[in-house]
C-alpha cells in the first residue's frame, strides 16, 4: 500500500505521468520504425554500400532527384515503383532514400511484397544526408 500512496502523492503524480507519457512515445516510435524494414543511419548505409555492394534507391520525385542526390543512386519515384521494381537487383541490399525518412518505410513494405527481401531505409532521408555534410550530385 505504501507504493500506491507514493505513486498517488501530489508531489509524485507529475513524475509518474511524465514517465508514462515518455514510455508511450518510445513504444509508438519503435512501432513506426519497425513497419517498413529497418532504418540505418548514414554511416551504416555507407558501410553497407562499401562492404556489401548495397544499392541506393532514391524514391523521391524526379525533380527532387535532379536537384541533388546521392552519387550512384537510382531514381525510382514512388509513383513508378511497380514499373521499375523489376530492374532492381534482388541479390544486393537496397537502401531507400526519401526526403525525411517518412515515406521510405511504406515503400520498403511494397518492395518486400514484390519479392525484394533485403530492403533498408535511410533514417532521416536526404535531410540526414545533408545534415551530415555528405556529398550530393546532380549528374545522372
Amino acid at each position: 500500500m505504501d507504493f500506491l500512496q507514493f505513486l498517488l502523492d501530489k508531489n509524485n503524480i507529475f513524475i509518474v505521468v511524465v514517465a508514462l507519457a515518455s514510455g508511450a512515445m518510445l513504444v509508438v516510435s519503435g512501432l513506426r520504425k519497425g513497419r517498413g524494414g529497418s532504418a540505418v543511419d548514414t554511416t551504416a548505409a555507407i558501410q553497407m554500400v562499401n562492404h556489401q555492394g548495397a544499392v541506393w534507391v532514391d524514391v523521391r520525385a524526379a525533380e527532387q532527384f535532379q536537384a541533388g542526390h546521392i552519387a550512384q543512386a537510382r531514381s525510382v519515384p514512388a509513383d513508378d515503383l511497380e514499373k521499375k521494381a523489376a530492374a532492381l537487383p534482388k541479390n544486393k541490399p537496397l537502401i531507400l532514400v526519401c526526403e525525411q525518412g517518412r515515406t521510405s518505410p511504406r515503400i520498403a513494405q511494397r518492395l518486400k511484397a514484390l519479392g525484394l527481401t533485403d530492403v533498408k531505409t535511410l533514417d532521416g532521408g536526404m535531410r540526414a544526408w545533408y545534415a551530415a555534410n555528405l556529398p550530393v550530385t546532380q549528374k545522372g
